[in-house]
């Protein structure tokens, strides 16, 4: 979501200036590849570019792609297939083996609207959302390559499709894997021809919120919003003489919110939902278990919980005799010690290993080492379900097969 973020931002500043942009993005891939479906690069005619759609071995061809589509302004859909030995020599040199499928399209002019626009508006609501591209077309349709709709949990944002009965499929497939929380490919059966859509699941950021603004929280924040998280700092210490507040925003400008909350406030002042993800550092026992009889009850998806596992399991058995006993499923949801064993022993060690492991478990992975993962690391184009819809004699229904990763 950064990178679309930084994207849509970069658009908007070359439209105001007047340069004409192409858009590249991964629409899909087969086999191994650096960067999933969804990684973007926008280029302007002045040479920027903003993103990536590879590690950098793609992006030189791809700059060059996107002159040739500002000149002609058509968009075209470009392949690299990296599973040939001869790739290694002749093409771009990748040994990835896996095939790539970029879309780079002009983008429009100032005086024209653009879905980037719309998703420029959606991003700062931190609403999940589903961007649905139209990158393959054959036969008669007045879909196009490029033609997108975008939907939020709000309802429909962006639609350019062009064939109603067409976008109104591909919603209802969006909203699927809106509730679903994963994207797809589909290929639409047309009266005269089918389109192949990339419906790509948009996750808002992750919300980290990080209870204790002591010194070793300043590097968790300051890496946790390289990473485009949304950062809220919450500590119940006051101005104590000439010392600003721990929660103070001089201490943290790359926080998203700074909040001088005491723990009995929390439950009032401080989103705790499913989404989020939340780190006690506070070092003082007592507030820790103030924090933990709220924090545990409620619906965060993980519990981060600085210091020893003594110190940890002293914490419940007080909790407990309290009369707020902590279930089986809290546990499981609560980390303590905190963090990866990566060895650690800075607060800018520590506050890697503690985002290495919310990565972890938000992505439902161990964090073990790669060369040891016997499956691959990315999930390859299984066949997630199969549907037929019946073709309507009035409404000409589509046959909708469907693979999703």
């Amino acid at each position: 979501m950064k990178e679309l973020s930084a994207i849509a931002s970069a658009f908007e500043q070359a439209r105001s200036e007047g340069k004409a942009c192409a858009l590249a993005t991964v629409v899909a891939v087969s086999g191994s590849a650096y960067r999933r479906p969804g990684a973007r690069m926008l280029i302007t005619e002045g040479g920027q570019a903003t993103g990536g759609v590879s590690g950098g071995c793609l992006e030189r061809d791809v700059f060059l792609r996107a002159r040739r589509v500002m000149e002609r302004g058509q968009a075209t859909l470009a392949t690299y297939d990296t599973t040939d030995d001869d790739d290694l020599v002749f093409g771009v040199g990748l040994g990835c083996r896996g095939v790539i499928r970029i879309l780079i399209e002009p983008l429009p002019t100032a005086s024209q609207p653009c879905h980037l626009l719309r998703l420029s508006e959606m991003l700062p609501r931190r609403e999940p959302g589903v961007l649905a591209t139209v990158w393959r077309v054959e036969g008669r349709t007045e879909a196009r390559v490029g033609s997108r709709l975008l939907l939020s949990s709000r309802g429909r944002l962006w639609d350019d499709i062009g064939d109603p009965e067409l976008a109104a499929q591909i919603e209802s497939d969006a909203q699927e894997a809106l509730q679903k929380d994963r994207s797809a490919t589909r290929i639409y059966r047309l009266p005269a021809g089918e389109a192949e859509i990339f419906l790509e699941l948009l996750r808002p950021p992750v919300p980290l919120v990080l209870f204790g603004g002591g010194p070793d929280a300043v590097p968790l924040v300051q890496l946790a919003a390289e990473l485009g998280w949304h950062v809220t700092v919450v500590d119940g210490r006051p101005t104590a003489g000439s010392q600003p507040a721990a929660a103070s925003r001089a201490r943290f400008p790359r926080a998203d919110a700074v909040l001088l909350c005491r723990p009995e406030q929390v439950r009032q002042q401080v989103r705790l939902d499913s989404d989020t993800v939340a780190v006690v550092m506070t070092h003082h026992y007592l507030t820790d278990l103030r924090l933990l009889e709220v924090l545990l009850p409620s619906p965060v998806r993980y519990l981060g919980l600085l210091g020893p596992k003594s110190r940890a399991e002293r914490l419940l058995h007080d909790l407990s005799h309290a009369g707020v006993a902590a279930t089986e499923a809290q546990r499981r949801r609560l980390y303590a010690p905190v963090g990866l064993d990566l060895g650690a022993e800075t607060a800018e060690e520590i506050a890697l290993a503690i985002l290495a492991e919310i990565r972890a478990v938000l992505a439902g992975r161990t964090g073990g080492m790669l060369r040891d993962r016997q499956t691959p690391i990315h999930e390859r184009g299984r066949v997630a379900e199969r549907r037929e819809r019946q073709t309507s004699p009035v409404m000409e229904r589509p046959l909708c097969a469907v693979s999703a990763w």
